[in-house]
């Protein structure tokens, strides 16, 4: 089963961007996940191939127009089972644990908003999964598309040399990651912690729980609270 990411966008040249290189770009070559960017634009009608109009009740900005993107997702999406997600700032959060369940798919349907968002009709209608990659706000959604698609192509089946690079990472366990350090063994005065030289690997795994741990409470307590929560 090859991943296939379809984004529907009205910048199609900025598909696949940083995703041609290092290790995503590699898999791409190798015929590993594919990428299809879909102009929204062709499917306008009218002789300026209009996308967008004003907002229903007045209001600053313009907001992209059922008709048309229900035509590109229709287009793209006959008989097709793969998430629809609309890349929003009112969306659920991307979490590691939902990168995981989009990995182990056939791929997603993206749908980039611009302007001041996409008329809600067509999210309904459609059945949009509105997701969100952090508490600010972009000028369109695909830069939030790739940073997506980033996190489910690097953990897509032989993409990383080393499958354990996927399991041992912040938000795999809850957690955030552990510090990391390699050679040389004093850099500025400051040494490699001496547990890591040891050899003693169940102290070293000790070690380097307790170390994500301490990060975890200190940067990111609501990750504690939330694993908690599950636990009860």
């Amino acid at each position: 089963m090859r991943f296939k990411a379809t984004v529907l966008t009205l910048y199609p040249e900025m598909f696949p961007g940083h995703l041609s290189y290092s290790l995503a770009g590699k898999a791409l070559e190798r015929g590993q996940w594919q990428m299809e960017p879909v102009q929204i634009r062709d499917f306008a009608t009218d002789k300026h191939r209009s996308v967008d109009d004003t907002p229903a009740g007045g209001g600053a900005g313009m907001v992209l127009k059922p008709d048309v993107l229900a035509a590109a997702i229709d287009a793209v999406s006959e008989g097709d089972t793969r998430p629809r997600l609309l890349m929003s700032p009112r969306g659920k959060p991307l979490t590691q644990e939902r990168v995981r369940e989009l990995a182990a798919g056939e791929g997603v349907i993206i749908i980039c908003g611009r302007f001041e968002g996409v008329d809600q009709r067509v999210i309904d209608a459609r059945g949009l999964e509105e997701v969100c990659i952090g508490d600010y706000i972009l000028s369109g959604g695909e830069p939030a598309a790739l940073t997506l698609l980033d996190a489910v192509v690097r953990i897509l089946p032989g993409v990383m040399g080393n499958d354990l690079s996927g399991v041992h990472e912040s938000f795999e366990g809850g957690l955030l990651e552990h510090p990391h350090y390699t050679r040389p063994q004093v850099w500025e005065g400051r040494d490699i912690p001496a547990v890591l030289t040891s050899g003693n690997h169940k102290l070293i795994d000790t070690w380097r729980h307790e170390q994500a741990l301490a990060l975890t409470r200190e940067r990111r307590p609501d990750l504690l609270a939330e694993t908690q929560a599950v636990k009860k």
